[in-house]
């Protein structure tokens, strides 16, 4: 962890969707190059620490729970939510040493995602998101969508106005309709703000999934919130009271590689089977993922001058500067 920025560290971080976490089964990740096990609690909490057993430097995800304790699969070590060891089967009558435990990190579940913080005290709140949480709104989630790349390389891409016609032709944008309209970036903290009327392509008869009225040139309305350093809150708009949110955020694993969850929210279409929603994002994603993963270096260059810029670049920008100014950026310390 000796390479990230402390900031970063402090920072909430996804690292599953909550229904991969399953009771009594120990999931197995990794965040900013740290190994964790996550596990659930009899009370369904679920709780995030080191993957290691201070024995002999097993996976602690490799093992069961039992009595609201993960169990080390080498030697049936005991750890309790706390991270102490308070069981050794092979010496049950020598004091357990001060010694044996392992690391415990900041843990909650928000949104259908378990968050994870590696610092004491996270520096930001996680975003507000009321329409996933009043319940009149169907929510999908997609993916996850692994690719090899930093975290800032894929949530830089899902804000990039200008791949749209070449990269989606007929399902994002339309190539006859290139031009990226003017629009302003606002910096408030670690957050940008930013809106958007931009060309849109038709509805395509496998995929139904915007509220774009049956126009020969659609518009969509799409207003933005980056939350630093990998989240996105997006909200889309036609005009009419049909709404839809985007909800996008990459678990940085490490300098090259992440995990992006998508999770959807919309008013209307709530019938509609949630596969037509991920295996659109299926192919949104996959057509993304070669050309992000053919980009060098795979983390976002956060000085300015490493990359060329043009006006409709400002949200690349905005986001290179904000994230050194937040102290966010880390890919000099890869040098």
């Amino acid at each position: 962890m000796s390479t990230y920025s402390k900031k970063l560290l402090a920072c909430w971080h996804p690292v599953a969707y909550a229904h991969e976490v399953k009771a009594a089964e120990p999931y197995s990740t990794k965040l900013l190059d740290e190994a964790l096990v996550i596990w659930r609690s009899s009370d369904g909490k679920a709780h995030a620490m080191r993957d290691l057993c201070i024995h002999r430097g097993t996976a602690l995800s490799l093992g069961w729970v039992a009595d609201d304790c993960i169990i080390c699969p080498y030697h049936a070590w005991r750890y309790d939510a706390k991270g102490d060891c308070v069981l050794i089967p092979q010496s049950k009558h020598v004091t357990i040493p001060t010694k044996a435990k392992t690391p415990v990190y900041l843990c909650q579940e928000r949104y259908g995602l378990i968050w994870v913080c590696l610092a004491s005290q996270a520096v930001y709140d996680l975003p507000e998101i009321p329409e996933f949480e009043k319940g009149d709104w169907k929510v999908v989630n997609t993916g996850p969508f692994d690719w090899d790349s930093d975290a800032s390389r894929q949530v830089e891409n899902f804000t990039d106005f200008g791949h749209f016609p070449w990269v989606h032709p007929g399902l994002l944008g339309d190539p006859q309709r290139p031009l990226v309209p003017d629009y302003e970036v606002e910096t408030k903290g670690h957050i940008l703000h930013y809106s958007i009327v931009r060309p849109e392509a038709s509805n395509s008869d496998d995929f139904p999934v915007f509220a774009n009225e049956e126009v020969v040139q659609p518009v969509r309305r799409s207003r933005y919130e980056l939350h630093l350093p990998y989240t996105i809150v997006l909200r889309l708009g036609w005009g009419a009271e049909k709404g839809m949110v985007y909800f996008f955020v990459s678990q940085p694993i490490s300098k090259d590689k992440c995990r992006g969850y998508c999770i959807i929210g919309r008013n209307y279409d709530l019938e509609q089977p949630d596969t037509v929603l991920q295996n659109f994002e299926d192919v949104i994603f996959g057509q993304d993922k070669r050309v992000v993963e053919s980009q060098r270096p795979e983390q976002v260059p956060f000085d300015l001058a490493d990359e060329l810029h043009l006006q409709f670049d400002a949200v690349a920008i905005h986001y290179r500067k904000a994230m050194n100014k937040e102290e966010l950026a880390y890919w000099h310390m890869y040098d």
